[in-house]
């Protein structure tokens, strides 16, 4: 088996190193190719997984620069791909999305009678609108939603209606494709016109084998009573600004002084809603981590009182599951958030909902459930049980190994 992913490194790509755990265990050999944004090996052996690392290509602001990387990486990827080949031959290529420009490679396995299986992350479309806006006048035709949605160039139009071909011609070339929840698996059936049969849902669950609670550090809470967590990727459509807006609601408007806020991890972001919080007046009540090792992690949401899911109503977060809401509920703690349509599939009763971008309602919302600590364990106790019931790994390794099993069949 032949893994490729271009959004990040493995195994920090956690879903990504699950699959590769899980296709080992399962009798197979896999390599996997991914970028070096970690100062890791260029090579090495982890758990039977065999890691090509490429050296990644500058960060992304325009829409010239994602070109401009899609194209270094697919050229790094294809090499690397071609060695391998030649070194350890291939029967199976996954490519693991965004970008959806792998499918040549998937191609060119299937016309030597290998197989390509197309692991679906994001909605490329829906994310070049979330981040540069919408796209010409007939853009909301060649898309699921309007929620959300903005203005954007003509160039943007001609974006768009590129990356809407490379999914198409993607979904295309698959043999089977992998959606990572019910609303990306529609997407699949509509614009991508595949076959129902050859479309299987494996959402991105916690592995509450590595996933577990810790003993609660206090010193975390920075002298204050509580502690709100945000955890995850810090860019552009990620929200994190509307999250530090609410947190200067609650302490300044709000009044509520008991409660510390650490937001853990990085991205393009990361600086500048640290600069937000620091012009707030906030310094005291906030702590930004940057990228931190799993045991601080850990640690944090071990500690925790609430979780933070402050992604805002755009084409791609609507649709999309957040991996931060299913460990928040991993690791019991209740969740607050804006009603999007795949939060809510994921959360259910283990949430508490403000109407989309509404970071004043946010915040009240979330004041009110730091003020309910029967409520808050109530919660925490409703979100651990649908993760060990149904979203956790292992519950959905089997869908997962069963794609690659019935590829075998045929």
């Amino acid at each position: 088996m032949l893994v490729i992913v271009q959004n990040l490194s493995v195994p920090f790509d956690r879903r990504v190193w699950l699959e590769c755990l899980a296709l080992v265990s399962d009798g197979h050999t896999v390599d996997v190719i991914c970028p070096n944004d970690r100062n890791e090996p260029r090579f090495e052996v982890r758990q039977g997984v065999r890691i090509h690392r490429y050296h990644p290509a500058p960060p992304t602001s325009t829409t010239k620069d994602f070109v401009v990387e899609f194209a270094y990486s697919w050229c790094r990827t294809a090499a690397l791909a071609g060695w391998i080949a030649l070194r350890h031959g291939i029967d199976v290529v996954q490519a693991c999305n965004p970008p959806d420009t792998y499918f040549v490679l998937g191609a060119a396995a299937r016309l030597t009678g290998r197989r390509f299986v197309f692991d679906h992350h994001d909605l490329s479309p829906e994310l070049f609108r979330s981040r540069f806006g919408d796209a010409g006048p007939d853009s909301a035709t060649a898309v699921d939603t309007e929620r959300g949605s903005r203005t954007g160039s003509g160039t943007d139009a001609l974006a768009l209606r590129g990356l809407l071909w490379l999914e198409r011609m993607t979904f295309r070339t698959a043999n089977v494709v992998i959606a990572t929840n019910e609303s990306y698996r529609r997407v699949a059936l509509t614009r991508g016109g595949c076959d129902p049969d050859d479309v299987t849902v494996v959402r991105s669950g916690p592995d509450l084998d590595r996933v577990r609670r810790c003993a609660p550090r206090p010193d975390l809470r920075a002298g204050h009573e509580l502690l709100c967590c945000y955890l995850g990727v810090m860019g552009p459509q990620d929200g994190v600004d509307l999250a530090v807006e609410a947190v200067d609601i609650i302490v300044h408007d709000l009044g509520r002084t008991d409660c510390h806020f650490a937001f853990i991890g990085a991205g393009d972001s990361y600086y500048e809603v640290r600069a937000l919080a620091s012009d707030s007046g906030l310094d005291e009540w906030v702590t930004f981590t940057g990228r931190v090792p799993d045991e601080i992690v850990f640690a944090y949401l071990s500690t925790a009182d609430v979780g933070l899911c402050p992604d805002p109503l755009n084409p791609l977060n609507d649709l999309s599951t957040m991996n931060k809401t299913m460990e928040y509920m991993a690791f019991g703690i209740p969740v607050v958030a804006f009603d999007l349509v795949e939060t809510r599939v994921t959360a259910g009763r283990a949430a508490v909902y403000a109407p989309p971008n509404r970071v004043g309602v946010f915040a009240k919302e979330l004041d009110a459930l730091l003020g309910d600590a029967p409520r808050r364990r109530q919660m925490g106790a409703l979100g651990r049980h649908r993760v060990e019931a149904e979203l956790a790994w292992a519950n959905q390794r089997e869908a997962y190994l069963g794609v690659y099993r019935s590829l075998a069949e045929r």
